[in-house]
């Protein structure tokens, strides 16, 4: 990605080895990010936002909002989540084991933090992004929700970038058991205490979130949707945070705004993102400093 010519992001893969690559699992697990430094470093640690992209994104692809940021001063670091992202690929956990994605903020936070002290975080995030995003302040998945999606039982929405992806899942882990254990780890808590303010673009799988881990997110959260998103609606996905997140304020980005204004390469509207950004950075800047 592209800030300007002097401003490209340091790029590396990381690797936690907690947990098994999707394609080789003898070995741990890639996450790439970019990061990109304050221009003008100050002594105090800078505050830092991590940006999570949309389902089958990239961080690379997240120019309209990291830019701003930048701009703001903040340091800014974005994830390629693997299995789930356009540069390595697609792998069908990637796609429907959704409650890694918080997991590999805070093991991106680990490393940082290890490497020069962390100043105040804040998360942001579009699409499946902005679920991480909150997970990290407590947001939790409801595991009988989504057994009843991975089994069928409840339809599974439309995913343009993996048509197939329960068939896929159900035949590289067709033991049952697999996916049940796999389910044990979904319901958990993943939040992050360092994790300030959250700023959600487009929040998907809202229903998928327990209204009673909503009520116990305490850190400001600010959402933008568009009135005219199909993919993640407003009524399915965006109202539960809305509603449950005590802390929680929003606004449409306007009556017109599809999902895909804020990844397609022409948008209908290109001034949207651009907007959205900006508030975002505003937003940081009040409660990250």
């Amino acid at each position: 990605m592209t800030i300007s010519e002097r401003d490209e992001p340091l790029i590396r893969v990381l690797h936690d080895e907690s947990r098994a690559d999707l394609r080789a699992p003898d070995r741990p697990r890639p996450i790439r990010v970019y990061l990109w430094e304050p221009r003008h470093p100050s002594p105090a640690p800078a505050p830092l936002v991590v940006v999570s992209h949309g389902t089958g994104g990239s961080g690379s692809a997240m120019g309209w909002l990291v830019r701003p940021l930048c701009e703001a001063g903040f340091r800014v670091v974005a994830l390629d989540h693997h299995g789930n992202n356009f540069i390595d690929g697609y792998e069908p956990e990637g796609f429907l084991h959704i409650w890694e994605r918080p997991r590999d903020v805070s093991f991106v936070l680990d490393t940082l933090a290890r490497e020069q002290p962390l100043g105040p975080v804040g998360a942001a995030g579009f699409s499946l992004g902005a679920y991480a995003s909150v997970a990290l302040a407590g947001a939790r998945l409801d595991p009988r929700t989504l057994m009843a999606v991975l089994t069928g039982a409840v339809p599974l929405p439309e995913i343009p970038e993996f048509p197939d992806v329960l068939e896929a899942l159900r035949k590289k882990h067709p033991d049952d058991d697999s996916s049940r254990r796999a389910l044990d780890r979904a319901g958990a808590d993943h939040s992050d205490a360092r994790i300030h303010a959250v700023f959600q673009v487009a929040p998907g799988v809202g229903a998928l979130v327990t209204p009673e881990s909503l009520a116990t997110v305490r850190v400001p959260v600010e959402i933008r949707w568009g009135g005219a998103d199909t993919i993640a609606p407003y009524d399915l996905d965006t109202r539960p945070y809305l509603d449950h997140i005590p802390t929680a304020r929003g606004r449409s980005a306007g009556p017109d705004v599809r999902h895909d204004d804020f990844f397609a390469v022409i948008p209908a509207d290109p001034a949207v993102r651009v907007r959205v950004g900006e508030e975002a950075a505003a937003f940081f800047l009040q409660h990250l400093g």
